[in-house]
């Protein structure tokens, strides 16, 4: 299929994200007549087609890596509760922990990409990972909430640098590649919601988080042929290549934006934590909500695959936000206030939402921002401030919970935020540009 003009600049400011958009990462001028292949591109075509493919391989495996173990925790939240004796305001920080890691770590991202390269930053990115797992599985409650620090810390660089991977390695193919990075992530994550219950019948609940670890480690080993793209030579030429401007801070769309970023990233974190409890409340077993919270992944994941291909062919997204954002509405209000015999078509909803609310997050980064260097800006704040704003959601939700001793405050909370969802989405997706309020 043909990508449209819009579809191949759907990343063109994330790529600054790695500050690699006028160098590769040994610093050698990009031919702009080539396709984004330096002389490198010279070696035989069936050189450069493995090392596409291994390079592809690697990216996948790592966007498999960054919810799935995360999201397996929501599916046993109670099992943990019940072992450690958390309140569900402190369980809630479980989630909430990564979230303020992203926050943290976004605006660091792109500054170690620089200095070290991203391939080298993404294998440590990996290790961190794996040790994040390991320290989770001990038996003791502070090396659960260290670990799953560690695992957010990793996956918050991730988060940021990948896309710009991307834009970089694949400049002809950035909507298809974007789809496949965006499904694998919510792929992986269903697949962890589901299995988690399962796994812990036989294994126990630190079991079931801890198998986690196979698919980092493996990810690690998939860097270590990328390793020597990101050579020390030529650090200070991409040093140099940024430039801040600070404009972001002072835009509103870039505000828009990055609210926009933060709302419906609450919905997707409150919804892998607390989701499973609450059906369960309203009679599902335990294993069948966590094969609910799968669903709802299954959703995100078909979401996510299209919106990048429908909305880069759009001169407006404003419409595609509100209408995605919409889906949060009927999907937490259903759960609220609907049948539990519908709850797998509400379930349904929220993972629409959640995948085509992310999609165009993704895509606002580039088609709001004029130049390299302010998408670079738009990526941090939107991510740092975004997740930030979506770190409260998941404790503030268990915390309403333990004030009112039910879930219908919760629920009508998060109804009423996906009201300011839509407003923001429809702001976000008007047509423009940072600087030009």
């Amino acid at each position: 299929m043909k990508e449209s003009k819009d579809d191949t600049s759907l990343l063109t400011g994330i790529e600054a994200a790695s500050l690699s958009s006028s160098t590769q990462d040994t610093g050698n001028p990009i031919d702009p007549d080539s396709n984004g292949i330096s002389k490198a591109g010279s070696r035989p075509a069936n050189q450069r087609l493995g090392a596409s493919v291994l390079l592809m391989i690697a990216i996948l495996l790592t966007a498999a890596t960054l919810r799935s173990p995360l999201t397996g925790v929501g599916s046993l939240i109670g099992e943990i509760q019940g072992t450690t004796g958390l309140s569900h305001t402190a369980a809630g920080m479980l989630t909430t922990l990564p979230l303020i890691a992203f926050a943290i770590f976004a605006l660091a991202a792109p500054k170690l990409a620089w200095r070290f390269g991203m391939e080298r930053i993404l294998f440590y990115c990996m290790l961190i990972m794996t040790a994040g797992i390991l320290v989770r599985y001990l038996p003791s409650i502070p090396a659960l909430f260290v670990g799953t620090a560690l695992i957010g810390s990793a996956i918050a660089v991730c988060n940021v640098l990948v896309p710009g991977l991307i834009k970089r390695d694949f400049p002809n193919r950035i909507g298809l590649m974007t789809s496949l990075y965006t499904s694998s992530m919510n792929g992986w994550a269903a697949i962890a919601s589901g299995i988690s219950i399962p796994l812990s019948r036989s294994a126990g609940w630190r079991g079931a988080l801890v198998y986690w670890v196979i698919l980092s480690a493996v990810t690690a080993l998939a860097w270590i042929p990328q390793m020597r793209r990101s050579g020390d030579k030529g650090k200070s030429q991409r040093a140099g290549s940024y430039r801040k401007t600070g404009v972001v801070w002072r835009s509103a769309i870039a505000w828009q934006v990055t609210i926009f970023m933060g709302f419906q990233s609450i919905m997707f974190y409150v919804g892998i934590s607390w989701l499973p409890e609450i059906l369960q409340e309203q009679g599902l077993s335990p294993a069948k909500a966590g094969w609910m919270l799968s669903l709802m992944q299954v959703a995100s994941m078909a979401g996510s695959f299209l919106m990048p291909l429908i909305a880069t062919r759009t001169q407006s997204q404003k419409g595609l936000a509100a209408a995605s954002s919409t889906l949060f509405l009927i999907g937490f209000g259903g759960v609220w206030l609907g049948s539990p015999a519908l709850a797998p078509l509400f379930i349904m909803a929220i993972g629409l939402g959640c995948g085509t609310t992310f999609s165009l997050v993704i895509l606002f980064f580039a088609l709001r921002s004029r130049t390299a260097d302010q998408a670079a800006e738009l990526s941090g704040m939107a991510q740092s401030i975004g997740y930030l704003l979506a770190a409260v959601g998941p404790t503030l939700f268990g915390f309403i919970h333990d004030q009112s001793g039910n879930w219908a405050v919760p629920l009508a909370t998060i109804t009423g935020l996906s009201l300011l969802t839509i407003l923001f989405g429809y702001a976000a997706g008007r047509k423009g540009y940072i600087g030009s309020e």
